[in-house]
């Protein structure tokens, strides 16, 4: 497993590692328990996740940023898999990596035809097995992606997110007795984190 530079050396490189404790810290908001799991799994110390996420933020918002594009490919490297999503009439260009943290998942970042970053979530990796989506009881805390609750939960309505790289779904899912629920389903950086039954 990678190492995690210390925290006190901000002039090393950002890595995968760094960006993986992104992706935890602001999911922490909703699911601290889960965060704390992977974060010690990771072999860093909260006050790392906390350096790495304000390291990011400065990259993000810098006079001298790189395009979004660029920055994710210095930071991951280059894509495991480059693949074509069709969007409308468009055809864009969708870049994956792998993120060690969730084996079945893959960190997409999606461009338009002029290079422009459209979206960055993580997505199921290509030929992993989808989860079985049936109940609300199947809607656990990083249990699916927004395209996977969408499939499967149809039709299901986006709502707008309550930051960047929160996503938000509404629809009607049956509970434990086949009653048809409705349901708001919350997403950051694409994975589920929690249900709400209205």
């Amino acid at each position: 497993m990678e190492r995690m530079p210390s925290a006190k050396h901000p002039a090393s490189p950002f890595t995968p590692l760094h960006f993986q404790l992104v992706l935890l810290r602001r999911m922490a908001d909703h699911n601290p328990d889960l965060v704390e799991d992977a974060r010690r799994e990771l072999g860093v110390s909260l006050a790392d996740m906390r350096e790495a996420n304000k390291r990011w933020q400065a990259m993000v918002r810098s006079p001298q940023a790189r395009g979004t594009a660029s920055r994710y490919r210095s930071v991951l490297g280059a894509p495991e898999s480059v693949v074509t999503r069709k969007v409308g009439d468009l055809d864009c260009e969708a870049w994956l990596w792998p993120v060690p943290l969730w084996p079945d998942l893959r960190f997409e970042v999606l461009l338009a035809p002029n290079g422009a970053v459209w979206n960055e979530w993580l997505v199921r990796a290509p030929g992993a097995a989808s989860p079985s989506l049936r109940t609300l009881s199947d809607l656990t805390p990083w249990s699916c992606t927004v395209d996977e609750a969408a499939r499967a939960f149809a039709p299901a309505r986006p709502l707008e997110g309550t930051a960047p790289t929160r996503w938000g779904l509404a629809f009607t899912a049956p509970d434990g007795e086949g009653v048809r629920r409705e349901v708001v389903a919350e997403f950051t950086w694409g994975l589920l984190q929690r249900v709400a039954v209205r």
